[in-house]
């Protein structure tokens, strides 16, 4: 059996009149990601993960936001897509292991929704899902509040 595995980094400003969507879930929040499409900044760097394990670019390769098509996308309609490559190249998804990181809001509440939320994306159980929540002590745009960012890493198999 072959396995590879994918690393995927993202960072969204947080910005006033949008809602945040964290994961394929709206969470509760005065400010939101700016970004062409729901600017969910987890499964951005879930899919960048994914494509990179079997190199096939990155989200801004197959989803530019220059493209208008892309625009208010469903970043979990976007997640589908990668997918669908990673199975045509005859990868099959073992587990996902990310991080989101934000000063606030709190995301414990709403870990095993994402968590779920993702795993019916991504064709696994959920017990093959993690999503972990830390701060950036202050530091950085994390920690000023200015951005959340997000770190994803996937295994694949085949075999």
């Amino acid at each position: 059996m072959e396995h590879r595995i994918g690393q995927g980094w993202d960072l969204h400003r947080r910005v006033a009149d949008r809602p945040l969507i964290l994961g394929g879930v709206t969470i509760p929040f005065e400010q939101g990601l700016d970004g062409h499409s729901d600017a969910d900044v987890l499964t951005h760097a879930i899919i960048d993960a994914l494509l990179g394990a079997i190199a096939d670019g990155d989200i801004g390769t197959h989803f530019p936001d220059t493209d208008p098509a892309w625009h208010g996308a469903s970043s979990l309609d976007l997640l589908s897509r990668a997918l669908a490559r990673v199975r045509a190249a005859g990868w099959r998804v073992v587990n996902l292991d990310a991080t989101v990181i934000a000063e606030r809001p709190k995301l414990a509440p709403h870990r095993d929704g994402m968590r779920a939320a993702l795993a019916r994306a991504l064709g696994i159980d959920a017990a093959a899902v993690s999503v972990k929540a830390k701060t950036a002590a202050g530091l950085g745009a994390e920690g000023r509040g200015d951005a959340i960012s997000a770190q994803a890493v996937v295994l694949l198999a085949r075999g």
